[in-house]
């Protein structure tokens, strides 16, 4: 079906919650290239062995952002208003997390991917059978994403309280935002997931 035909059918509140998933989604791609390229930038000088899997996610992520970018005319979405705070949070994140070492690195991907998956999962479920052209992109990012969190998982070979705290900081920092640029739908999410069983 077209999605023209798509948003006919929606209610309005179907159509917001898109319009917030789209721009949540390509907020948060924004944030992560970021990440990346901030500690990409201190890797090159401290820690040169990390610089190869960081530059192949950033690749990811920008191939990820310009895909919810394109999808954001025709569900009517736009930029998120808090685009800066992902901008200039997530180049500070990801320099800090760079300059604790290695393990500091991972810990910050581990953390944020975690989360994205965690709300990639919950996006879906909101999307079947109301807009199957924006579940095909999301499908298609979340194998890479998975790989993300997995990779950074077999990096952490210290399991430490300060790892575990610094993981918690960032992945309320990133729900945090999450629920700002959505306005609060990412929490809607969450119980209709509950409701139904799947968490």
């Amino acid at each position: 079906m077209p999605q023209a035909d798509a948003n006919r059918i929606l209610s309005a509140r179907d159509a917001l919650t898109i319009a917030r998933i789209v721009r949540v989604n390509h907020a948060g791609e924004f944030g992560a290239i970021r990440i990346y390229s901030a500690q990409i930038l201190v890797s090159r000088w401290f820690w040169p062995d990390c610089v190869p899997a960081l530059s192949e996610m950033l690749d990811d992520e920008r191939r990820h952002c310009v895909l919810f970018h394109e999808a954001m005319p025709a569900r009517k979405s736009r930029p998120c208003r808090v685009m800066h705070f992902w901008s200039y949070g997530g180049w500070m994140l990801g320099f800090l997390t760079a300059l604790l070492g290695r393990q500091g690195i991972w810990a910050c991907t581990a953390a944020v991917e975690a989360a994205v998956h965690r709300n990639l999962d919950d996006q879906l479920h909101i999307l079947e059978g109301r807009d199957p052209e924006l579940s095909a992109v999301i499908l298609s990012i979340r194998d890479e994403e998975i790989a993300h969190l997995q990779h950074a998982e077999q990096q952490l070979v210290a399991r430490n309280a300060a790892l575990r705290a610094l993981r918690g900081v960032i992945s309320m920092a990133t729900d945090t935002l999450i629920w700002l640029s959505t306005w609060g739908d990412s929490t809607q999410m969450e119980r209709a997931l509950k409701a139904d069983g799947r968490r």
